[in-house]
Parts: structure tokens; C-alpha cells; sequence
């Protein structure tokens, strides 16, 4: 497997998870761009390389930033802004399920079986990134 199909893989997979989340797939897949990039991007990186729209990319980087989840970059002499996300997965997963708990409560027990499984799902995706690396 070449590391374009991982990538491309990983963050369809991102996706998918992040709907379990509670939150949208675009953004969840804006996170594992940024997850995976080795250096920050700008609007216009994210807008090319997942084919949507500035106004998408806009409102779904603000949201990951609330959640403290993604981090503007500035850069010297540029004009446009760069983000990155924090690299640390497991800084990550905590933000995650903090967050979790300040969305709207449904059911306690549906609450409680989501947080399981967005742990669940945390540790396959740890586990999936560092046999990327490791591999």
C-alpha cells in the first residue's frame, strides 16, 4: 500500500468514526488531514485535498478549534492562516470525551454505550497509526 491509499484510507476511516463522535464527516476528516500532516496547512491545502468548499473547510476548522482540537499556526510573512492538530492521540481521545459531555444528552444509556465505543474506536485508530509508522 503506498502512503497517498493509507492516507487517503485513514482519513475516510477518520470520517466514518467521527460521526460516532457527534460530530459531521467533513469535519472529522479536516481533523484527520491535519492529524496526519506533517506541517500545518492553510484553507486552501484542506479546500484541494479533500475537494470542498472554503466556506465548509471555514466553519468546520472553527468548530475543531473550539473544541481544542485543531490550533492556528502563524507563519512570518504570510498572510494566509495555517492550522495543525495536536498530535498527541491521546491528548486527543480526552479532548474528545470531554467534549462529548457538553453535547445535548439524549438517553443516559445511549450516551453511555457512545463513549464506549468512541473509546473503542479511539484505541483501533491508535493502534492502526502506529503500525503506519511502524510499518
Amino acid at each position: 500500500m503506498i502512503l497517498k491509499e493509507a492516507e487517503d484510507k485513514f482519513i475516510a476511516a477518520w470520517g466514518a468514526i467521527g460521526t460516532q463522535w457527534g460530530i459531521n464527516r467533513t469535519m472529522a476528516q479536516i481533523h484527520a488531514l491535519l492529524l496526519i500532516s506533517e506541517k500545518s496547512l492553510s484553507a486552501e491545502d484542506i479546500m484541494n485535498k479533500l475537494n470542498i468548499s472554503r466556506g465548509n473547510v471555514n466553519m468546520n476548522v472553527r468548530d475543531l478549534m473550539s473544541w481544542g482540537l485543531v490550533h492556528k499556526v502563524l507563519k512570518f510573512g504570510e498572510r494566509k492562516e495555517f492550522f495543525t492538530a495536536e498530535k498527541d492521540i491521546y491528548k486527543t481521545a480526552i479532548q474528545i470525551l470531554k467534549e462529548r459531555r457538553n453535547l445535548p444528552k439524549i438517553k443516559v444509556n445511549v450516551i453511555v454505550n457512545v463513549k464506549v465505543d468512541v473509546i473503542v474506536n479511539v484505541i483501533v485508530i491508535v493502534n492502526v497509526m502506529l503500525l503506519m509508522v511502524i510499518i
